[in-house]
């Protein structure tokens, strides 16, 4: 049994009527590019972390910056692979819709991403641990409190574009259906999530997922557990390689690594550890110097992932294949990346600035989820007569996103979630300043 690509390339849209798979001007894929792009949701990434919280300095990478770099990355992959692909496709599908689709998962796949990044997930996860045996979370089932003791910026993006954006609970941004499997990273929901937590889909999504799953023809590995569709080894790839290189340029930016450090990994993931430049022994800036690398370092580590990608085919398709395209290509391309990550946990994560602000993070959002989860618990238990004047005020600042009385309990939760996770750095500080009484924070 294997996938196959006239079901995995079809131009049906979730929570849209059928279309046919002609279009004049624009693809269909090419329009799920231009939602993403303008929705409120990706202009909102301008304004959160990707790894340096709230950085003074204007060069240092944002999730806007970091996404739209991803998804030119993303492009090049797909049109290369499309390419080699060209007498396997549907006749509706050229290489370049393969590099939109990718372009697209890549736009949207820090989408859902809370306020200061990663240490904002953290926060999120530790509040609902810590509050394990509170009355207000008593009556979720296991999985319910687990999708919020593990709460995962994927499975939020996930949610944000087939629930919230542009219509919202009526098919989110209607992204077309291989657009939002390249989009799953871990098409599969918490429990599933293994040591690392890692998963794409809420119990809230469910449904949506097992659609996806048979609408795409992805091969079904367990219940609510879905092998990958094969352009999401992609997106992850783009997303790898973006990480092991602009981790770096921004540790330089923010003068906690030199040029010189970093020239070896890069050279390494060049695969070519005699390649020279003349800008090297000039007086040009560590940015410029590190540019020259960067391109060159990008084509190489393209080149891998390409190779892997193809040669690991057979096994993608039969949704056999569990491994990462940065790690099984070029040996220098995975080692490269090793070095990467290992100097960025050593030099760059420890930083102390990095650190204070982490910490206040968490402050500002255990402020949040402690007015917004009691507001919603205070209305779901007492109903919205006999609500206090507090949360009657929170629960009006949540506008469209207010769940109504009668939600189930998990739904009003996950609400107050979209609403939080959905806000900036900047925003959620205010915010939390302003209910917190400027106390602390």
């Amino acid at each position: 049994m294997q996938m196959q690509w006239s079901e995995l390339l079809t131009t049906k849209r979730y929570g849209h009527e059928q279309v046919s798979e002609q279009e004049l001007g624009r693809s269909h894929f090419h329009k799920d590019h231009d939602r993403i792009i303008f929705s409120s949701a990706f202009r909102r990434l301008g304004r959160k972390t990707q790894v340096h919280p709230m950085a003074l300095n204007d060069h240092i990478h944002t999730r806007l910056t970091h996404s739209m770099e991803v998804g030119s990355l993303g492009r090049s992959l797909g049109i290369r692979v499309g390419e080699l692909l060209a007498d396997q496709l549907p006749p509706w599908v050229s290489a370049y819709d393969i590099g939109m689709i990718v372009q697209s998962a890549c736009l949207a796949h820090d989408i859902g991403n809370p306020p200061f990044g990663h240490a904002g997930e953290y926060a999120i996860r530790d509040w609902f641990r810590r509050r394990a045996d509170d009355p207000r979370f008593v009556s979720l089932s296991v999985g319910e409190r687990l999708d919020l003791q593990t709460f995962e910026g994927n499975a939020q993006g996930f949610r944000v574009v087939t629930r919230i954006e542009n219509n919202l609970f009526d098919g989110g941004l209607r992204l077309t259906y291989p657009t939002l499997g390249a989009l799953l990273k871990y098409p599969w929901t918490a429990e599933r999530g293994g040591k690392k937590g890692k998963f794409s889909c809420f119990l809230a999504e469910v449904d949506i997922l097992n659609a996806l799953g048979r609408e795409l023809g992805l091969i079904r590995l367990d219940e609510n557990y879905w092998a990958r569709h094969p352009l999401a080894f992609l997106m992850e790839a783009a997303d790898d390689i973006c990480y092991a290189i602009l981790d770096l340029e921004d540790a330089i930016e923010l003068h906690l690594l030199t040029f010189e450090e970093v020239k070896p990994i890069l050279l390494e993931m060049c695969g070519d550890l005699e390649f020279d430049d003349e800008i090297f022994a000039s007086q040009a800036s560590a940015r410029r110097k590190i540019s020259a690398l960067r391109g060159k370092a990008m084509e190489n580590m393209v080149n891998s992932v390409v190779s892997a990608f193809m040669t690991n085919l057979p096994a993608i398709m039969r949704g056999e294949y569990t491994g990462e395209l940065v790690s099984d290509g070029d040996p220098m391309v995975r080692d490269g990346i090793y070095s990467a990550k290992k100097l960025a946990r050593e030099r760059v994560f420890p930083d102390t600035r990095k650190a204070e602000l982490e910490v206040g993070a968490y402050t500002t959002l255990g402020v949040l989820l402690e007015a917004f989860i009691e507001a919603v618990w205070e209305q779901h238990s007492q109903g919205p007569d006999d609500l206090g004047y507090r949360s009657q005020k929170i629960l009006s600042l949540m506008g469209i996103h207010a769940p109504a009385p009668d939600l189930p309990l998990y739904q009003c939760y996950i609400r107050a979630l979209d609403f939080i996770g959905g806000m900036t750095d900047t925003y959620a500080t205010y915010l939390a300043r302003q209910i917190g009484g400027g106390i602390g924070l």
